[in-house]
């Protein structure tokens, strides 16, 4: 189960004022609503700038690194034998070294100007705001980098290591639930003498790994080295989701966000995020999830998204809990409470079934599947690594009666959107009334510990509820811009709206349309609480026009709902 937190996520960029006078630390707007159980004590961030910094290790934890500008490694080899109470410091330096001169023709620094929504003023962005993250070459002239990164992005520079020219980059795909991006740059001189690194696997326990960005505090390249901590499903701060994840005890900070983190050769994951309040614990997004993303990418040409199975559901750890539902002692697996009415599953499974395996793998009590030597991981990472509309093998039990079912997966959208980064907000202003649907963005605009500020009603129906069908959005009467109109109703503001004339309405855009196409004297609006708004239709299309233009609106519903018909009546002009 994951459970919303007010504080505890935070997002962090390095940014700069508008005339570059000074550094400010960027807290965003966007603060996380769900954390594991097994992680409520821990405080992750993102990161898009970086502070050097250096720790040693062990020489039995170093892998050596076999590369052409390393050419006299065989030899220092032979010397850290040879050398026993200093053999710490040389292999370090080998690894340094060798970090330095693979990643010197491949990892980049990126520049973005970004500016985010104002989701209570939807019709006008932010303040403009200037950041630094880093990046890596890949095959076929791409450049990896976090999502977090180049989020809301209005302009993207680039700039090769050793060079004083700045390159315009053109943003290909964002997986902001996964927190990768894909780069494209056309200027034929940026790539000359680049270099592209390889993707390797997953690092074991206490394998060195070396993180290259470019930090706060400097200009130029840095190398942070450390070792893999653990492996496991984690949150990640800037999409709210639960990934694959490696922990290393490596200091990631801002600045290197989108920097390689280089095993031997190749680059074993990138580095994203950090725990704050703790010293030098960072974590990196391993290959299996870079290579999704990037794959799917090249096979649609757009980000795909990561498939799930719609399911909520409970441990059987309590033995009478295994014995009420039929469970014989050799029997493991998980029981199923809810099922997203979107997903496959849906038609399936049922609620009480008991998920013994997935695609033959058997399911813990717990909820876990073995991993590699000795470890375990959530079954849900089996599920988010299946490509969309691929299918699964389930084994359940129903009934005290075993059978196999196979499911369709594919990725599945909230009720209400966790982040809606890179597009601009919908909205709907008739009579002064300003209507939006509901998102976890906007819940964020009433600041940090939003959770407990937020309207309770709207908060709790954002984190618990489900959609029942597909384009279905909660749409809530966001706020009241006063006229003689619609004096009296402003009290009915953060209410959702639930009919228009009667007719229940599906989304924002379908009670736009209701609105819009009106036949009758009278709009009828029934809210929450059995509230009613009632105003004469041609008498608040007259006052529509007279509001937008005293609260410079430049139009009465944004691009995404407007349509031929209505295009020419909604204007301020």
């Amino acid at each position: 189960m994951l459970r919303p937190i007010s504080r505890s996520l935070r997002q962090v960029s390095s940014s700069f004022c508008h005339h570059n006078v000074r550094r400010l630390a960027y807290s965003g707007s966007h603060v996380i609503p769900f954390r594991p159980l097994n992680h409520l004590h821990q405080n992750l961030r993102t990161c898009s700038s970086l502070l050097t910094s250096l720790s040693s290790f062990n020489s039995n934890q170093c892998r050596y690194v076999t590369t052409a500008a390393a050419a006299s490694t065989a030899t220092v080899a032979v010397a850290v034998e040879q050398l026993n109470g200093r053999s710490t410091a040389v292999v370090d330096t080998i690894d340094a070294y060798s970090a330095i001169e693979l990643a010197l023709d491949s990892v980049v620094k990126i520049f973005t100007v970004s500016s985010s929504p104002n989701y209570f003023l939807p019709w006008q962005n932010k303040s403009q705001r200037e950041s630094m993250g880093s990046g890596f070459v890949i095959s076929g002239k791409r450049i990896v980098t976090n999502a977090h990164v180049v989020a809301d992005h209005t302009f993207v520079l680039v700039r090769k290591h050793g060079s004083p020219t700045k390159y315009r980059a053109e943003v290909k795909a964002v997986g902001h639930e996964c927190d990768l991006a894909i780069l494209t740059i056309e200027s034929d001189e940026f790539w000359e003498g680049m270099k592209f690194l390889e993707l390797g696997d997953i690092p074991f326990m206490q394998e060195a790994v070396a993180v290259v960005g470019y930090p706060q505090g400097g200009d130029n390249i840095s190398v942070t080295k450390g070792v893999v901590s653990r492996v496991e499903p984690t949150q990640y701060v800037h999409g709210a989701t639960q990934l694959l994840a490696i922990q290393i005890d490596a200091a990631i900070n801002p600045g290197n966000s989108g920097g390689p983190a280089i095993m031997g050769d190749k680059v074993a994951g990138v580095a994203f995020q950090n725990l704050s309040g703790a010293e030098n614990i960072g974590y990196i997004i391993p290959v299996p999830v870079i290579k999704h993303f990037v794959d799917g990418v090249e096979a649609s040409g757009n980000y795909s998204g990561f498939c799930s199975l719609g399911l909520s559901c409970q441990p059987t750890e309590n033995v009478q809990l295994r014995e009420y539902f039929g469970m014989r002692p050799e029997l493991t697996g998980v029981l199923v409470s809810r099922i997203n009415p979107l997903s496959d599953a849906y038609n399936v499974l049922k609620k009480d079934d008991i998920v013994l395996a997935f695609d033959g793998v058997p399911i813990a009590n717990d909820g876990t599947v073995p991993f590699r030597n000795r470890e375990r991981i959530t079954f849900d990472h089996l599920v988010s690594m299946k490509k969309p509309n691929e299918t699964a093998l389930v084994r359940i039990l129903r009934d005290g009666e075993e059978l196999e079912l196979t499911v369709t997966l594919r990725p599945l959208k909230p009720l209400v959107p966790i982040q809606q980064f890179d597009k601009a907000p919908s909205y709907y202003v008739f009579a002064g009334l300003v209507f939006v649907p509901l998102s976890q963005p906007y819940l964020h605009e009433y600041g940090e510990d939003w959770y407990n500020t937020s309207p309770r009603r709207l908060c709790e129906r954002a984190l618990k509820e489900l959609p029942q069908k597909p384009g279905q959005e909660l749409v809530i009467l966001s706020q009241v811009l006063m006229d003689d109109i619609n004096v009296g109703y402003e009290r009915l503001a953060e209410l959702q709206v639930k009919k228009v004339n009667g007719i229940e309405i599906n989304n924002l855009k379908h009670m736009c349309q209701l609105v819009e196409d009106c036949k009758e004297d009278n709009v009828r609006f029934d809210l929450d609480d059995e509230r009613v708004i009632v105003l004469n239709y041609s008498r608040a299309k007259t006052a529509t026009s007279h509001i937008l233009k005293r609260h410079r609106i430049p139009s009465a519903m944004s691009n995404d709902i407007l349509t031929p018909d209505t295009s020419s009546q909604v204007t301020s002009g």
